[in-house]
């Protein structure tokens, strides 16, 4: 049986990603490099399911690396990679976690100047003084 081949633009229409960023991911190696024929790139239908793994994980804000340690463990074994995912993932959400405190702390000191400029019509500007201040 013969295999479907992919052009790009269907390839980004399945998963979302831009024909650019499929470019990229397959310079860096984190999709194979497609089949040529003349000047168009073909991809298989394994290159969609991979492609919409590495789409999501983005989304969900694992940077490349940890995104290529992923999909390294999905192609191994799974009943050792789980442990191994499971710690990739543990250790996204304490980087998360942290900018998301990152961001509080944000909150707090414009909030905190918002307040402080009461009517905008100050010659001082409270919310300036904080950005200067950091």
């Amino acid at each position: 049986m013969v295999e479907k081949l992919i052009l790009i633009g269907e390839l980004s229409r399945q998963t979302g990603c831009h024909i650019e960023t499929i470019r990229y991911y397959e310079r860096i190696g984190v999709i194979p490099k497609a089949q040529r024929r003349g000047r168009y790139r073909s991809y298989r239908p394994d290159d969609v399911c991979r492609l919409r793994f590495i789409h999501r994980a983005r989304e969900l804000g694992f940077s490349l690396a940890e995104v290529r340690a992923l999909l390294e463990l999905g192609s191994q074994n799974r009943a050792g990679s789980c442990s191994r995912a499971k710690a990739v993932a543990s250790e996204h959400v304490r980087s998360v976690r942290a900018k998301i405190a990152d961001l509080e702390r944000l909150v707090n000191v414009l909030e905190d100047a918002i307040e402080c400029c009461k009517d905008g019509r100050s010659p001082h500007c409270p919310i300036l003084d904080a950005l200067e201040a950091a």
